[in-house]
């Protein structure tokens, strides 16, 4: 049994401390992995709170929007409103402005009309007093 014990001395001798440097770098991997996993988990977390916090911006993003579509929405019905007012004001006061300019084409008409007839009437005037100055003489 001197050699079989001697084997195994000798096995041992080599195998044991190779055994022990697997040991000690598989416990240094465990460690490692450890906190590996523990730096994810935490990445994992912050990823987690970011996407919440995403997700409470988004709502909030879409609650602006609608408001502010609404907003718009509002405004440009005022507009429309206010352009409408303008635009009836603008045609009463067309309407208005050639009213006053067919009164004042009448007042035209009637004025030369009126200057026509006035000297018509001195030619007519001057005709009758011809005739009188024959008929006289």
């Amino acid at each position: 049994m001197d050699v079989k014990e001697a084997v195994l001395a000798g096995l041992k001798e080599l195998i044991v401390p190779e055994l022990q440097v697997m040991k000690q770098a598989q416990a240094e991997l465990k460690t490692t992995l450890g906190l590996t996993n523990k730096r994810l988990d935490d990445i994992n977390s912050h990823l987690i709170d970011q996407s919440r916090r995403i997700d409470e911006t988004n709502k909030r993003i879409d609650s602006i929007h609608a408001d502010l579509i609404t907003r718009i929405d509002k405004v440009n019905a005022d507009l429309v409103t206010r352009i409408d007012k303008v635009n009836m004001d603008l045609i009463m006061r067309n309407d208005e402005t050639n009213r006053g300019l067919a009164r004042l084409y009448e007042v035209i008409v009637r004025r030369e009309e009126h200057q026509f007839l006035a000297e018509r009437v001195a030619r007519l005037e001057q005709s009758l007093e011809e005739l009188k100055r024959r008929q006289a003489a």
